[in-house]
């Protein structure tokens, strides 16, 4: 799994605060960091080897069996998996499988436009002149090579593209789309949800180009990380 974004109102759930409340900065540290491996393996995790990995001694061990007791995190069989997460895991691949079948669509209509295309025949009137080019107007995407775009990006890209299209600012050459992409994913620090929020903001504001999303939320919710990840420093440390 690329990305695995929780609830930015997730301080608020009750049972995170009485995580909280039990066992401070500590507790969330351990909480998020618990959900970090299981993540990244999209399955459960052996107890024995997660508790290895995150150095769960005899402190962390009570807020251990106080997330099982209130029941954000789950044991059983010798393994450790979170059930929200593995529903969001379930419903990501069934995501990923439909955009990749959607894709794989798009490419075979462009195939089948521009077989069309080509068996058209030739005539020099003027009514003729003017289809081809209004054709050629529709149909830029088939001079373009997309098989750059992720799956997880196609749907924000493509829309964007869309957009400009209809700002009559396509795209000229294969090196500039591939340069936009790219920008669009450093500015989202290659993350399509923020990706499709940067997209959404230009088009709402009819604007020109991308640009990074700034808010005094998300100051908040980065300085609230790097402290968590300070304090399990600490923790791990021994200090």
């Amino acid at each position: 799994m690329k990305y695995f974004l929780h609830d930015s109102n997730a301080f608020n759930d009750e049972k995170i605060t009485l995580l909280f409340m039990e066992f401070g900065y500590e507790g969330l540290g351990l909480f998020y960091s618990i959900l970090e491996k299981l993540a990244q393996q999209e399955k459960p995790v052996k107890t024995d080897v997660l508790k290895k990995q995150l150095f769960v001694g005899k402190k962390l061990e009570k807020c251990w069996k106080f997330m099982e007791t209130i029941d954000i995190i789950s044991s059983n069989n010798g393994e450790t998996f979170n059930k929200q997460l593995l529903n969001f895991s379930e419903k990501f691949m069934i995501k990923k499988e439909k955009n990749r079948k959607r894709i794989s669509e798009w490419r075979e209509n462009q195939d089948n436009i521009k077989n069309v295309t080509c068996n058209e025949s030739v005539r020099n009137t003027d009514k003729d002149n003017i289809s081809k080019v209004k054709l050629s107007k529709v149909n830029n995407k088939e001079s373009f090579d997309f098989s750059f775009v992720e799956v997880d990006y196609s749907e924000t890209f493509y829309n964007w593209i869309d957009y400009k299209k209809e700002r009559k600012q396509s795209y000229k050459t294969q090196k500039s789309l591939e340069a936009c992409y790219q920008n669009l994913k450093l500015l989202s620090e290659f993350n399509p949800i923020t990706a499709k929020q940067i997209v959404l903001n230009s088009i709402s504001n009819n604007w020109l180009g991308l640009f990074k999303i700034k808010t005094d939320k998300q100051t908040k919710q980065d300085e609230t990380r790097n402290y968590i990840a300070s304090r399990i420093a600490q923790v791990t440390s021994g200090n």
